[in-house]
C-alpha cells in the first residue's frame, strides 16, 4: 500500500513537472522529465564514466574524513580538556571556503584526483565529528559511574558504553555526510579536472545549457540519494535496536570568568596563527602562492585593500544570517511536524533528500534565475543547503526522548503536542544545537558558492576573480577573514547552547 502510494505521488510529480515545462517552454529555467531523459539517454556513456569518476573521489574523500571525525570526537571525549581546541581548529579548517582552497590545493598536489578527494574529506568530516560527539555524550552519568566504579578509565567507558550509545548518531552524521561528500568532490573538479561530474556542470552552466544542467543536477542527486539510503539501511540492520536513554541528575559545574575565556580564545588565536606559520615553513611552500600571516598583516595594511576585503565580506554576512535562521527554523519545524504526523515523514523525505542531493553549484544559478540575484535568491539558497542537516538532526533528537518518560506520559493520555512540547523538545536541543553548529560554516559554503556561481558580488566573486588573476595575497585575506567571521559566530551559538543544555541536557557539556 506504502509503495503504491509512492509511485502516484512520484508519477503525479513528473506529470506537473513535464507540464511546468511545457508552459514555460521558451524559459532557460526548466528541463522537464523527457528532455532530462533523453539527454541522459543520448550521453549515457560520457555520463557513466563521468559519475564513476566523482563518486570513486567522493568514497575515498569520504572514508578519510570520518575516519578523522571518529579520531577527533574519541580524542575530545577520552581528554575533554582538549575539547575547545580541537572544536576550534576542526571549526576554521571547515570553515576554509572550498571555492578559496580548491585552486591552492591544485597548485599543491597539480594534476590527479588530489583536490577532489581533499575537498571531500573536508566537506564531510566536521558534521560526523558535531553528531558523533553528541551520541558518544548521550548516556546516563550513572553508566559512566558505574564504570567508574568498578575501576574502568575514560577508553574502557568510550569503548562499552559511550560507542555503542553513539551509533544511532553516527549513521545519521554518514548520511548527512554523503551528499557533502559528492559536492565537495565535484567542486574540487571545477578546479582543474579533465574528467567528473563537475567538469561536465561547469561547462553546461556556462554553454547556458538547460536541459545539460538539469540532466546533472538530477544524475547528482540520484548518486547522492542512494547513497544517503544505503547507508541508512545498512545502519538499520547493522545496528537492530535503538539505545535506551535514561534520565540522571544533572551535576553543578563549575563557571569560568570572562576573563579566563579570553584568555583562552586569545590562546586559541595564537595557536592557529602559529600552527598556519610552521605548516607554511615545514612544507617550504613557495610564497608566491603560500601565504604566511605576516604576509596578510602586511597586505590589510593598505587602507584600499582592506576596504576591498570589508566591503565585500559585509555584504556576504549580510545576506548569510538571514538565509541561516530560515533553514534552522525550517529544519526544526518540520522535523517536529513528521513526529507529530508520521504517515507524512514517507511523502516528505524524499523530498527533502532530494533538496540536499542535488549539489549546490547546479541548483544555485537555477535558484538565482527563479528569485532573483539580490537577498531573496540568495537567502533561498542558504535556507536549502542547512535545512536538510537540521532536519535529520532534529528527527534523531525528537526520537531520542526518555522511554520511562514517554511512557509516563501516555499513561496520562497526553497529547502528541504535550508530548512534543514537554518531551521531544527538550531531548531534540542537543541534537539542533549541533545541526546550528554545523549550519554556520555551511551557510558561509552555500553564500560563498551563490555569489561566485550566481549572483555576482560579495566575498565569493572576490575569491573568484582573486584565484583567476593568481593574486594570492587577497586569497589568502578573504579565508583569513571568513574564518573569523565563522568563529564569531559559532562562539555566538555555543554560548546559547550552553546556557540552554545546562538546564535541559548538562550530560553534553564537557
Amino acid at each position: 500500500m506504502v509503495a503504491s502510494r509512492s509511485v502516484l505521488w512520484l508519477a503525479v510529480a513528473l506529470i506537473a513537472w513535464e507540464a511546468l515545462d511545457r508552459a514555460l517552454h521558451d524559459s532557460v529555467l526548466v528541463a522537464g522529465p523527457i528532455a532530462i531523459l533523453g539527454h541522459l539517454m543520448d550521453n549515457a556513456g560520457l555520463l557513466a564514466r563521468a559519475t564513476a569518476e566523482t563518486a570513486r573521489n567522493a568514497v575515498l574523500g569520504f572514508l578519510w574524513g570520518n575516519l578523522a571525525a571518529a579520531a577527533l570526537a574519541a580524542l575530545v571525549v577520552v581528554v575533554p580538556r582538549l575539547e575547545r581546541v580541537v572544536s576550534a581548529l576542526a571549526l576554521l579548517l571547515f570553515s576554509l571556503p572550498l571555492i578559496a582552497t580548491g585552486p591552492i590545493l591544485r597548485v599543491l598536489f597539480g594534476p590527479g584526483n588530489g583536490p577532489q578527494v581533499t575537498l571531500a574529506a573536508l566537506a564531510v568530516y566536521y558534521t560526523t565529528f558535531l553528531a558523533l560527539l553528541v551520541g558518544l555524550r548521550a548516556v546516563s552519568q550513572s553508566w559512566t559511574d558505574l564504570m567508574a566504579i568498578y575501576g574502568r578509565g575514560r577508553w574502557s567507558t568510550l569503548l562499552r558504553i559511550r560507542a555503542r550509545a553513539s551509533l544511532p548518531y553516527l549513521v545519521i552524521g554518514l548520511q548527512i555526510a554523503a551528499p557533502a561528500a559528492f559536492l565537495g568532490a565535484m567542486i574540487g573538479e571545477f578546479t582543474g579536472a579533465e574528467r567528473g561530474l563537475g567538469v561536465l556542470t561547469l561547462r553546461a552552466m556556462r554553454g547556458l545549457e538547460t536541459e545539460a544542467t538539469w540532466a546533472l543536477a538530477v544524475l547528482s542527486a540520484g548518486t547522492a540519494m542512494a547513497a544517503y539510503g544505503a547507508i541508512g539501511w545498512l545502519g538499520g540492520r547493522a545496528l537492530g535496536y535503538v539505545p535506551v536513554i535514561l534520565l540522571s541528575a544533572s551535576r553543578p559545574r563549575a563557571s569560568r570568568s570572562f576573563a579566563a575565556r579570553l584568555i583562552e580564545a586569545a590562546g586559541i588565536a595564537l595557536l592557529v596563527v602559529a600552527l598556519w606559520q610552521v605548516a607554511m615553513d615545514a612544507f617550504d611552500l613557495n610564497r608566491f602562492f603560500a601565504k604566511r600571516p605576516g604576509d596578510v598583516l602586511t597586505f590589510l595594511a593598505t587602507p584600499a585593500n582592506r576596504q576591498t576585503l570589508l566591503a565585500a565580506l559585509g555584504e556576504t554576512v549580510a545576506f548569510t544570517f538571514p538565509g541561516y535562521v530560515a533553514g534552522l527554523v525550517m529544519g526544526g519545524g518540520l522535523a517536529a511536524l513528521l513526529v507529530l504526523s508520521p504517515p507524512l515523514e514517507r511523502a516528505t523525505m524524499p523530498i527533502a533528500v532530494a533538496l540536499r542531493a542535488v549539489p549546490i553549484i547546479a541548483t544555485a544559478p537555477l535558484l538565482v534565475l527563479a528569485f532573483g540575484r539580490g537577498f531573496t535568491g540568495t537567502m533561498v539558497i542558504v535556507a536549502v543547503m542547512i535545512f536538510f542537516p537540521t532536519l535529520v538532526a532534529c528527527l534523531q533528537g525528537l526520537r531520542q526522548a526518555p522511554g520511562q518518560i514517554v511512557d509516563l506520559f501516555g499513561l496520562y493520555g497526553a497529547s502528541r503536542w504535550h508530548l512534543l512540547r514537554s518531551v521531544r523538545i527538550p531531548a531534540m536541543l542537543p541534537a539542533f544545537f549541533a545541526s546550528a553548529r554545523m549550519a554556520v560554516p555551511a551557510a558561509l559554503l552555500a553564500v560563498t558558492t551563490a555569489e561566485w556561481l550566481a549572483t555576482g558580488r560579495g566575498i565569493g566573486v572576490l575569491m573568484a576573480m582573486t584565484a583567476s588573476t593568481s593574486d594570492y595575497s587577497m586569497l589568502w585575506s578573504c579565508v583569513a577573514a571568513l574564518g573569523l567571521v565563522a568563529a564569531a559566530f559559532f562562539a555566538a551559538v555555543a554560548l546559547v547552547e550552553r546556557a540552554v543544555l545546562a538546564r535541559y541536557a548538562p550530560e553534553q557539556l564537557a
